[in-house]
């Protein structure tokens, strides 16, 4: 059975865990969409819900919502005096919070200066930095190995774009404009990991498959996707992210 992110926190209140998993699921949306400066305003707010779910975990009693310590690097740090909790949950993750804050309040994201605009390397830094910590809190609370834990929030982080709607069981384009092979570019970036060609196909909407696997062999020729030596799978190279980042860009300015 598939654990999702939902499950594996269910140990968390509804008032903890849901806002966590809008504002991960949100901050990583912003970044597909190369809105660098939101996605790492979205950090700020990150860091006080993971701060709350650290604080109760070592209290033995979790708040029912959020909340904002005055003083966030010294709160911090007195999480760190809570030696009977996990070492990642008493070290790693209180010094790596201020670390966001301080992307956050003090780099091009809060202050216009400075010769390069850091707002693009800094996103990285912030989405990757809140994966770990997303994978970190599964693994601890759920009791999982870092691999199986690490695969959760690979599904939880599935890119999303302005373009496509991501559904239970089903991904569709909504723009019906697109060639075929840009509707393929967009629906394998929903996935952080190889996806079934099958489904590739049946999300479409096209019905001449001969015709569809013929594309995805050029698109593979070209090096835009890996397909499979068998032809079932399929996942984007990175010249076909270059060719997403192209697409979302032309789809209107603000999903830049």
């Amino acid at each position: 059975m598939t654990t999702s992110a939902t499950s594996a926190l269910a140990g968390l209140p509804i008032g903890l865990r849901q806002p966590l998993l809008d504002e991960y699921t949100e901050l990583v949306t912003r970044f597909m969409e190369r809105r660098w400066s939101p996605a790492e305003l979205a950090a700020g707010r990150f860091c006080e819900i993971v701060y709350t779910i650290l604080h109760g975990h070592a209290a033995g009693s979790y708040a029912a919502s959020p909340s904002k310590p005055r003083d966030f690097v010294g709160a911090c740090r007195r999480l760190e005096q809570n030696n009977s909790v996990p070492r990642s949950f008493q070290i790693l993750i209180p010094r790596l919070l201020p670390a966001l804050y301080e992307v956050r309040n003090n780099r091009g994201v809060g202050h216009v200066g400075g010769d390069v605009d850091p707002n693009h390397m800094d996103a990285e830094l912030v989405v990757n930095a809140a994966g770990w910590v997303m994978a970190e809190l599964v693994r601890v609370l759920h009791g999982m190995t870092t691999a199986e834990a690490q695969r959760v929030v690979d599904r939880l982080s599935e890119s999303r774009t302005p373009l496509v709607w991501v559904g239970d069981s089903s991904r569709r384009v909504l723009d019906i404009s697109l060639a075929l092979k840009d509707q393929i570019i967009m629906l394998l970036s929903t996935s952080s990991e190889p996806v079934a060609v099958d489904d590739v196909f049946g999300w479409t909407g096209y019905d001449k498959r001969p015709y569809f696997l013929r594309v995805l062999r050029q698109m593979h020729n070209e090096r835009i996707i890996e397909l499979s030596g068998d032809e079932t799978t399929a996942e984007l190279l990175p010249p076909g992210v270059k060719r997403l980042e192209v697409l979302v860009r032309s789809h209107g300015s603000d999903v830049i």
